[in-house]
């Protein structure tokens, strides 16, 4: 089963489960809050990510920009050099994404963040039961933007 509810590309506003899809930090780019928001240093990261890719089919990927499927960024985000390497090794987007989700984990740990002030933020602009937002941001990963989507999607319902 794939990634279902992965997040945004981290420069574009995703969390910090979405550093499975980043480059090393070679520049000055939003990673860095990422990063700081997971606890781990630059180095961490991407020993982190050099190992999974040792374990993993991430770790083919000659030809991608960083030499490593572990690099590449989410399908949705076109990108040739990745397709192609996808397409030589034979390992289908359900498969890269399981292995995203897995590398996320590893990353970022299996613990829950701390969501109080997210649930209370959802509670009190949507109008809905502090039981109902933490169940929803759940549903959705710890994702606030997902959540939020997903409380609207509702309330259009009603």
């Amino acid at each position: 089963m794939a990634w279902e509810d992965a997040p945004s590309h981290v420069c574009r506003g995703g969390d910090k489960r979405a550093m499975a899809f980043c480059c090393p930090p070679v520049k000055p780019c939003p990673i860095t809050f990422a990063l700081e928001d997971a606890g781990i240093s630059a180095q961490e990261y991407i020993e982190i990510k050099e190992k999974f890719g040792e374990k993993s089919r991430l770790g083919e990927g000659e030809g991608t920009c960083f030499g490593s499927l572990v690099w590449c960024c989410k399908p949705s985000k076109p990108c040739p050099l990745r397709d192609m390497v996808l397409r030589r090794i034979g390992m289908t987007t359900d498969e890269y994404m399981d292995l995203k989700h897995q590398l996320s984990q590893e990353l970022v740990g299996h613990e829950p963040a701390d969501n109080e002030a997210n649930i209370k933020a959802l509670s009190e602009t949507f109008n809905v039961s502090l039981e109902e937002a933490a169940q929803v941001l759940s549903e959705c990963g710890n994702d606030i933007k997902t959540a939020i989507k997903v409380i609207r999607m509702k309330n259009l319902e009603l």
